[in-house]
Formats: C-alpha cells, structure tokens, sequence
C-alpha cells in the first residue's frame, strides 16, 4: 500500500495527509476549495517547520514530505488509482453517505474507504457501497501528527484482512491502533463526550465557574486540559453533532446535549475555531481567557 487519497483539507484532514506524507506515502489531498487546499498546504507546511524546529524532522524530510502530497478539486481523478481513501469531511451524516456512494462507485475495486468520523456508524457508511467489506473506520485524534491514536473501527461486514491492513497500516505511521467494534461514540466519545456534557451541566447549573471546572479536573484529574477548555478545541457543535448520535443511537437521556451547549452553538460561539466559546482566543489560544459570559 503506497497511494492514499484524503477526503478533505480540513484540521483532520491536513493532519492525515500530512502524516502520511511524512512517512513516504504519496498522497492526493481533495478538497472542491481551492482556497482550503492551499491553506492546508501552507498549515502543513507550518506544522513541518515546528518539527525541524524541534529536531524532531530534518529540513530535507520538510521538503520530501511535501513533494509527497499533491492538491486536487476533483474527487473522481484523485481516487482513481490509489489503495486507500481515508474520508475526513465534516461531521455530517448525509454529506458522508453521499461521498461514500461517490467513493465507491470511483476507486478501484480492491481500495479500501476508511472514515475519520469520531461517532457515525460505520455500517450505515458502508450500506450505501457494493463493498462494505473492505469499508472501515479510521479515526485519528487531533493533532494527527502528535496524537498517538488511532480507534480502527469495525462495521458489521468489515473483514479480519481489512481490519489487520489497517490496524497494520497505523503501526507504520508509528501509531497505536486499537479495534473496536461499531457502536455509537466507539470508545474515545462514548466516554469523552458525557464528560464534556456533564461539564457543561455543572456549569449551567451555576455549581462552579469555567476555570474552577477544568482547574479541578487538571489538578484534581491530571488531565492536560479541561473539560470546557477541550470541548473549545474539539468544536462545540462537533460536541453537539456527536451528543445527537450518541442520544440518538442509544435512546437514553443522560446522552443528551445540555441546553447551555446547544444555545452557544445556535449563538455561533463554537469554540477555537469561531474565536469564542467558553474561553475567549481574540488574542490566540495560548493567551484565552474566560468569555465575558462566563466571568464571574
């Protein structure tokens, strides 16, 4: 396996070509942007700087892994001729179903389609191909090119070859796969995502303030960020859109997007990525401070 086409220039998806890229694969980087591609182009090229920066790459392999990725607009060209699409699209379960039927119908019959989605079924994904066989779940954490994981998650028809090239595939991008099966969340966002809400809850609820909630769970819990500080980074309507799945696919109720979430959103305060959410990054994201909403 050396050709791999991803599906999207967005944080994932650069993060994913990138990665690839870095570790010899030639890959085709689609997005219908132009715009997007050549900003993930120059976000790849940034990211590539800090690792010389670091000594963790050489300057030569900067410029090697970039030889390695090519910019395309045209979906049917750019998966053509490779082994593997790893599809990295926004959240959105219509969007995905109607790219996979695109994928299908446009790769080579041996190509496997992964998807980098953190909670949609893998199987319903795979429902609308003629090869749900060799479709799986790929789903890489953010910073791709720093983050360790990587959840490989198995639909209902996905094949112990599929699986294993997979898992196999990881391993050479010196990552650590774990397989899991296809349940709403997986593993990372079932256990992640309530923990965020309930965060969010302790909020609404007026129990503490924003940093008194993730002061506590980074002294308290040793985690390296917290809780509200997170959800700004992974998206807040990323957290609402996998909430909905999550409450969708099980029934239950304590799965649910608290109202405080679902407002924010609604409000477009969504975190890093519109400059505002529980914190506020008008002046970046190493110096936020606590959104005037929030401050008590």
């Amino acid at each position: 396996m050396k050709n791999i086409a991803v599906i999207g220039s967005g944080t994932m998806g650069n993060g994913i070509a990138h990665t690839f890229a870095q570790f010899g694969f030639k890959v085709n980087l689609i997005d219908i942007s132009g715009d997007a591609l050549q900003k993930a182009l120059a976000t790849i090229g940034n990211n590539l700087d800090r690792q010389v920066a670091k000594g963790l790459i050489t300057a030569d392999d900067k410029i090697g892994t970039l030889a390695n990725i090519s910019a395309l607009s045209d979906l049917t060209k750019g998966v053509a001729e490779v082994d593997l699409v790893v599809e990295a699209a926004t959240e959105n379960i219509d969007l995905k179903l109607e790219l996979f039927k695109q994928l299908d119908k446009a790769a080579r019959p041996e190509a496997i389609l992964a998807t980098n989605t953190s909670s949609i079924s893998i199987t319903k994904i795979a429902s609308v191909t003629e090869r749900a066989h060799q479709v799986i779940g790929m789903h890489f954490m953010n910073p791709v090119p720093v983050m360790k994981l990587v959840e490989v998650i198995r639909g209902y028809a996905t094949s112990d070859s599929v699986t294993q090239t997979v898992m196999d595939l990881a391993q050479r991008l010196e990552k650590v796969p774990v397989e899991v099966n296809d349940y709403p969340g997986f593993v990372a966002n079932r256990i992640l995502m309530p923990m965020i809400n309930e965060a969010v809850y302790t909020l609404y609820e007026g129990v503490a303030g924003v940093s008194e909630i993730d002061t506590v769970m980074k002294l308290g819990m040793a985690h390296p960020m917290g809780p509200l500080q997170l959800a700004d980074f992974i998206g807040l309507d990323v957290c609402v859109a996998i909430l909905q799945v999550l409450y969708d696919g099980f029934g239950n109720q304590k799965y649910a997007p608290c109202p405080l979430l679902v407002n924010m959103v609604t409000a477009g305060k969504k975190g890093v990525k519109s400059g505002e959410g529980f914190y506020d990054y008008a002046e970046g994201t190493k110096s936020a401070r606590v959104s005037k909403k929030f401050q008590r």
